[in-house]
């Protein structure tokens, strides 16, 4: 049975923009149609920092301990990972999709998994471990068709 089946959702994200498609046809020549977009302001972690990374003295002592900033860029992608849980979460429970395809980079997608609810995790027929946010739709379609192909 192929996994891309009339009505199968597509979620193509990455940290920072998300993409919600539906397949109009079947897996064998996919069409979808994008129906929602979500995206958030995520500056370069170089604006966010509030401090700088470097060393500074244990007190008295000649010793000094490295310092890293916290990554807030980082951060803010995972948090947008489960703000997309969420949506599915949300939308599972509403009965909008039965089939779901999660497209993401790897990290991203290893932030969805750990994110995702039950219901929405029973759904999920097929991950594709890429970066497609910026493709246009009709590249998007061939890339998954021949990932998925089963």
């Amino acid at each position: 049975m192929t996994k891309l089946t009339n009505g199968t959702w597509v979620l193509i994200a990455d940290g920072e923009k998300a993409l919600f498609l539906v397949n109009q046809t079947d897996g064998e020549d996919p069409f979808l149609e994008v129906f929602r977009e979500e995206a958030q302001d995520n500056p370069p972690n170089r604006e966010q920092a509030a401090n700088r990374r470097g060393r500074f003295n244990d007190g008295p002592s000649v010793h000094r301990s490295a310092v890293q900033d916290t990554d807030w860029h980082q951060l803010a992608k995972d948090r947008f990972a489960g703000e997309l849980a969420e949506i599915l979460y949300r939308k599972a429970h509403q009965g909008a999709f039965d089939r779901i395809v999660l497209v993401a980079p790897p990290h991203t997608l290893g932030e969805l998994r750990r994110e995702i609810h039950k219901e929405v995790a029973d759904r999920v027929v097929a991950e594709v471990p890429k970066t497609l946010t910026n493709h246009p739709v009709d590249q998007i379609e061939t890339l998954i068709a021949r990932e998925i192909a089963a």
